[in-house]
């Protein structure tokens, strides 16, 4: 066997094991080893928190959405963080204030992670739930989040965000399948103890758990490594459902991937600590498989698609191999080019939306390396 066929394989069963062999581990391990969440209603203080930059096309209809949840509303309050907004949020956030919505400006422009320290230095629930400027709950999923913390253990639950496409793009579709196999993940781990990531949009933590973070910090992953730092669960809660429109254009999904897998890489540089065996020994083993490879799987993939060119000669499979790369990227490309083709929805979201966010992880990683971090957002768009 040539070097060149040794680091194909070798790359291949990288690329293998993050996407299937880890979830086959994780029902392997559940099967020996449970940890029950023991949820029970539960109806304590929560303080709901929507930070928001320039998000008056959907502010409004957040707030309102808040409000009509199925929550005792004298235990109920909302804080709207608004990050220098210069389009009217204010204002449209103003109208709620006789129904105890309340506004905090922060200005300059500091940034959402900026945005949630400011709040949670003025929430008042034993609970805090975080919300996007345009994320629309299902009228239960407050009720059912906060169910969770009826047990001691856990410290930190997320919802079931659930991608809608109502364009019809590539991206768009694929996104979606990526959350469903991302939301099955999240099933397993939460059996036998955390959830690695969460999406941040549906989501709530104990506040006596909460620790402020720095401007550049991505919160959606650093809060919850630092609960489970303290020892509590990050659990999974299906039963609280979030709808949010997916990117329709390939430029805006990837730039959105790069940021996030930028932020990801130094989440992971400042809680390194997790990816040590002891003590954690369950979780780093989750750590390293859901997101450290998973994050790096650009490399193998770059491996695979050297060395099988040059390995073209030496049997079908890799000839297999350089086709099927062909044919992914291919479809990235005419995804750019025509994003709303009705075919190329049908047989390329997936390897096309695979290859889009491993390319973002790739860029991110070079990002990360030379030392850049990135502070301010700007809304999601549909």
């Amino acid at each position: 066997m040539t070097a060149a066929m040794i680091i194909f394989w070798c790359a291949f069963a990288w690329i293998l094991y993050v996407y299937v062999g880890y979830p086959i581990a994780l029902a392997l391990i559940s099967t020996i080893y449970r940890r029950p969440v023991r949820s029970a209603e539960h109806t304590p203080r929560v303080t709901i928190v929507i930070a928001a930059f320039n998000e008056a096309a959907h502010i409004a209809q957040t707030i309102q959405n808040k409000l009509d949840l199925d929550y005792p509303r004298e235990l109920l309050d909302i804080i709207v963080v608004s990050d220098g907004s210069t389009d009217g949020t204010d204002d449209l956030v103003k109208g709620f204030a006789s129904q105890g919505v309340k506004l905090i400006r922060q200005e300059p422009r500091q940034g959402k992670t900026a945005g949630l320290n400011l709040a949670l230095a003025q929430a008042t629930g034993d609970i805090v739930a975080f919300s996007d400027a345009n994320s629309m709950y299902d009228k239960a999923a407050l009720r059912r989040i906060v169910a969770n913390f009826a047990d001691p253990e856990v410290g930190y639950v997320t919802g079931k965000m659930i991608y809608t496409d109502p364009d019809g793009s590539v991206v768009g579709d694929g996104c979606s399948a990526y959350m469903r196999y991302e939301n099955t993940l999240r099933s397993l781990e939460t059996k036998v103890g955390s959830v690695v990531g969460v999406d941040g949009g549906v989501d709530a933590v104990r506040r006596s758990l909460y620790q402020p973070m720095r401007a550049d910090q991505l919160p959606d992953f650093v809060l919850p490594l630092r609960v489970i730092a303290s020892g509590a669960r990050v659990v999974y809660e299906p039963g609280a459902l979030l709808k949010e429109n997916t990117l329709n254009r390939a430029t805006d999904e990837f730039r959105m991937r790069v940021r996030v897998a930028l932020r990801s890489f130094w989440a992971l540089w400042d809680s390194r600590k997790l990816l040590l065996p002891a003590p954690y020994a369950l979780f780093a083993f989750q750590l390293w498989s859901h997101k450290v490879l998973r994050y790096l799987i650009f490399l193998p993939m770059l491996l695979v698609a050297v060395t099988s060119i040059l390995l073209w000669s030496y049997g079908d499979i890799y000839k297999l191999a350089v086709i099927g790369q062909v044919l992914a990227y291919g479809t990235v490309i005419l995804g750019v080019l025509v994003p709303n083709s009705q075919f190329l929805q049908r047989i390329g979201a997936l390897p096309s939306y695979f290859v889009l966010v491993n390319m973002a992880s790739g860029l991110a990683f070079w990002r990360f390396l030379k030392g850049e971090k990135q502070v301010l957002w700007k809304p999601r768009t549909g």
